[in-house]
């Protein structure tokens, strides 16, 4: 079973965590099942970007982004080359290490 090590967070994580998920599960639902509250404002349906994660290590082992995922990543806070949206990032056999960026663009949550 893949290890992701999720590097520390303020507020969802603040000692960071390794936590293990089977091949073929999101990164989302892997960080929910090990109580790591990130957001998914969509439902993990692939429509906002408030999961969004950067794959700081193994990114090369993720299935690829579909054009949907790129272009709402477009839109993402602090975007970066390794960025994925949580929901879609679909884990394989090799480790990751992840980290959950300091801000979201969720306007339910902002009152917007």
């Amino acid at each position: 079973m893949p290890q992701i090590v999720v590097l520390p967070h303020a507020t969802l994580c603040p000692e960071g965590a390794v936590i293990e998920a089977p091949a073929g599960m999101s990164v989302c639902d892997a960080l929910l099942e090990n109580d790591i509250e990130i957001e998914h404002a969509c439902e993990k349906s692939c429509a906002c970007t408030t999961c969004h994660v950067i794959v700081r290590e193994g990114v090369e082992s993720l299935n690829e982004p579909e054009e949907k995922e790129e272009d709402l990543l477009d839109r993402a806070w602090g975007l970066e080359a390794t960025s994925r949206l949580s929901c879609q990032a679909i884990l394989d056999k090799e480790d990751l290490v992840v980290e959950i960026p300091k801000y979201t663009i969720n306007q339910v949550s902002e009152n917007h």
